[in-house]
């Protein structure tokens, strides 16, 4: 992009902040929800059990476990609430002079609701041979959130609209009757809407906008390995990072004055990576009851800085972020009242991998506890019904963080957003499970 220099450091500041930060928090809002079965046990055991199609996501090396074709079709039904407390957030004059309320309402709840997450898998024994292919289509980040206009924490962000979409091929091989592997390619696609206000240079002056919209198409790679030994299942997986290059337009108005220059639409590319996911599970069954637990890490930690380049690779802005790994764990049980109903439960706790000094109000997240609850009703031999309901508690954060916007110019105008987040999500789910 050729911009001016007063140009370049209108725009940069605010690229990075809009551009990266709703795709490269995803492990923020990285949706577990691609089972509704697995959602009734908090996704305990989920890699380990491989009791329907969905094993394809959380471990392909399950598919072993099920013979003939088997299709599992689901969606989730999110309620989610937040809210944003004004702590004090300010901006100064320019050259950073003076300090200023910045002024505003809290935004409302930013979330459209409620949230649809589909889900669809498939898995098929080839003949009587001890292969197995299979199919997932899902959707493993997404966002959509919107303050009203006039939110006090504009310049950060005003709305954050992230859909990414994973068809993934897999094939699994039973080496014994005891062990088998299971691999996969994960072809993710990304598309970001992001805006955020713009402040001129006068506190009195009505704010210009920033608006960016890219996309890409990637591939990842997962594997895992499951192993049967009478009562107990065990089963590990890794799910490789995924790196995207959002390739897009950057459109800047309403800068008066000497930042007018500025505005106009400009191309940009962004890469980002999503975290590697490694997940061990056992399953421990009794009679007619079965004990569940799983152990997740996330490499959020490769995520340690923010860059935005123009289309030549050459970088023009380069910001910290230090995000640390993140671990959940969650324990579940189910019990089969019937040959036809069978009921479960489940508990996780969900790390955020952001800090409060770099959190933004894109990615309203804490520290999560679920508590979860479902049952599957088997109508047949062929067809099983799966209710699951969920209640998520959200630790309240801080959003604190400081953005210079116009930098390395006279004109360069501080950026403070503080803010106390608080909120929690119920989630209903239901899927048709068929065998054949």
């Amino acid at each position: 992009m050729k911009f001016t220099t007063l140009a370049l450091a209108a725009v940069s500041p605010l690229a990075l902040t809009s551009t990266l930060s709703a795709p490269a928090q995803a492990g923020g809002f990285f949706l577990q929800e691609q089972s509704p079965l697995d959602v009734g046990r908090a996704f305990a055991g989920s890699a380990a059990i491989g009791d329907s199609a969905a094993t394809v996501w959380y471990n392909p090396a399950g598919m072993t476990n099920l013979p003939g074709l088997n299709i599992e079709l689901g969606s989730h039904l999110l309620d989610v609430t937040s809210h944003q407390r004004d702590t004090g957030s300010t901006r100064s004059g320019p050259g950073g002079v003076g300090s200023f309320p910045s002024g505003g309402n809290s935004g409302g709840n930013p979330f459209s609701n409620p949230v649809f997450i589909p889900s669809g898998f498939a898995t098929y024994q080839v003949g009587d041979t001890r292969l197995w292919i299979g199919l997932g289509i899902t959707a493993p980040f997404g966002l959509k959130v919107v303050y009203n206009d006039g939110f006090f924490g504009r310049y950060d962000s005003l709305k954050s609209d992230l859909k990414a979409f994973n068809i993934q091929p897999s094939a699994a091989y039973k080496i014994t009757d005891n062990i088998s592997i299971g691999g996969g390619v994960d072809i993710q696609t990304f598309k970001a809407t992001l805006t955020s206000a713009l402040p001129n240079l006068s506190p009195l002056l009505p704010d210009g906008s920033l608006r960016i919209k890219g996309d890409d198409v990637s591939v990842g790679w997962n594997a895992g390995v499951q192993g049967n030994f009478g009562p107990l299942r065990l089963g590990a997986h890794y799910r490789s990072h995924i790196n995207q290059r959002l390739d897009g337009k950057v459109t800047i108005a309403g800068l008066l004055g000497p930042l007018a220059g500025s505005n106009g639409v400009r191309d940009g590319v962004a890469p980002i990576s999503t975290p590697d996911i490694a997940t061990v599970s056992a399953v421990y069954g009794i009679g007619n009851a079965r004990l569940l637990g799983s152990v997740n890490w996330y490499n959020w930690s490769r995520f340690k800085r923010i860059t935005v380049e123009d289309n030549t690779g050459a970088v023009f802005l380069d910001s910290e972020q230090n995000y640390r790994d993140t671990w959940s764990y969650s324990l579940g049980g189910e019990y089969d009242l019937s040959k036809k109903l069978t009921v479960r439960a489940g508990a996780m706790h969900d790390q955020t991998p952001t800090r409060d000094e770099l959190r933004t109000t894109r990615v309203p997240d804490g520290n999560r506890i679920w508590a979860t609850t479902g049952a599957t009703y088997r109508m047949n031999d062929h067809v099983a019904l799966n209710f699951s309901y969920a209640h998520v508690f959200v630790k309240a954060a801080n959003v604190d963080r400081i953005d210079p916007v116009f930098a390395g110019t006279p004109a360069v105008v501080n950026v403070n957003t503080m803010s106390r987040n608080t909120g929690n999500a119920d989630e209903i789910a239901g899927s048709v499970s068929l065998r054949f």
